[in-house]
């Protein structure tokens, strides 16, 4: 009867280590390489119901965002440095040192709004090290040659993860900066103050799956300033927050919802996760997604009474809605030198965010505008 119960208790025990789970961790390896070519969805920013809040924190968790419904895809290309003479001399030469990228993605140059930049093939690039993923620059194509743009010193490069990254990590920060001049047509910068604190560990599910993750929530503040076509202006933009959701294999985060501080409230502005190719359907199935930089738009917050500003490469039908989804108004608008104007009127008496699609015959861009 002894030897019964003995081996009930190590069977006791050997089931407890079986399902004990800790939290995992995230390093260099498990950041974006140069093959990578991830299908994420865009989901709308009003969460489902179901959908746990964003305080859910501490260890051993459950989230399920499984509620969450695809309404637009993009697909996040990773590639080595493109083969161009500057860019090969300042991200990945020998001489490079502290700019040097191991990866770099297509991605728009983040700029102020009202200012659009007269280059093409973006890109963003990226060093992930045993220490660190982050940003070491931007460049595009202006006048047929590929110019990039660096940071002011590696000490104000932008940090986006220190590793290794566990719920055992402490909260860190950085402070970043970057200026790009182009004669001609005008100056802008970035400050930003990026702080991250992994607060939660656990299991996740999403359309994708369900996989043990670790939740990093990343407080971003932007100070924006440029001159360009007269204008003479630095921005304050809205404290933004990235809740994300990471696990090792996946190279980018399994679920990013960031959200945009409304005077004491925390408002969902977008809700992105990796996924499988699904077939959307709905207004903005035939319509490609673009970057909320094509078409940058101020004052944001918008006062009352003041006209809203939209960059724009031509004309575009813009469609206001609530996060409720009600319609506040939708306009035909076309641009002139740049620049397309939304009066004050048209947006009645409403106050709060509105989310306005604007629809261009490039595709899709989702804004979001506080009207104060």
């Amino acid at each position: 009867m002894r030897y019964y119960y003995s081996l009930i208790f190590c069977g006791l025990l050997s089931g407890t280590a079986a399902v004990a789970q800790t939290s995992p961790t995230i390093t260099r390896a498990d950041m974006p390489v140069p093959t990578d070519t991830l299908r994420q969805s865009v989901a709308a920013p009003g969460l489902p119901a179901s959908a746990p809040p964003l305080t859910r924190n501490g260890a051993n968790q459950t989230w399920n965002y499984g509620g969450l419904v695809a309404t637009a895809q993009n697909v996040a290309r990773f590639t080595a440095v493109p083969n161009q003479p500057l860019y090969t001399f300042t991200f990945n030469s020998i001489l490079s040192g502290a700019n040097r990228a191991t990866v770099a993605a297509p991605q728009t140059v983040p700029v102020p709004p009202g200012l659009t930049l007269p280059i093409t093939d973006p890109y963003q690039f990226f060093n992930a090290s045993a220490a660190d993923f982050r940003s070491v620059g931007y460049g595009g194509t202006l006048a047929g040659t590929a110019v990039p743009v660096t940071y002011a010193s590696a000490a104000e490069q932008d940090v986006i993860y220190r590793f290794p990254l566990s719920y055992a990590s402490p909260a860190d920060s950085s402070r970043s900066f970057f200026s790009i001049n182009i004669p001609g047509s005008g100056y802008l910068s970035q400050r930003r103050k990026r702080v991250n604190k992994v607060d939660a560990w656990g299991m996740l599910t999403t359309p994708y799956g369900t996989f043990q993750a670790v939740r990093v929530v990343t407080r971003l503040e932007d100070y924006d300033s440029l001159s360009a076509g007269g204008i003479n202006q630095g921005f304050i933009l809205p404290v933004m927050r990235q809740y994300k959701w990471l696990t090792p294999g996946q190279h980018v985060p399994l679920l990013t919802i960031t959200t945009s501080q409304v005077g004491a409230q925390e408002v969902v502005a977008e809700v992105e996760y990796r996924d499988v190719y699904r077939r959307i359907t709905g207004p903005l199935s035939t319509a490609r997604v673009l970057p909320a930089a094509a078409a940058p738009l101020y004052p944001n917050p918008l006062p009352a009474g003041r006209n809203l500003r939209l960059g724009l490469p031509g004309a575009a039908t813009v469609t206001a809605t609530d996060l409720a989804g009600r319609l506040l108004f939708e306009r035909r608008v076309l641009a002139q030198n740049g620049t397309a104007e939304i009066p004050a009127d048209a947006f009645g008496t409403f106050r709060g965010v509105a989310v306005l699609r604007v629809q261009t015959t490039a595709g899709v861009a989702v804004r979001r505008v506080v009207r104060e």
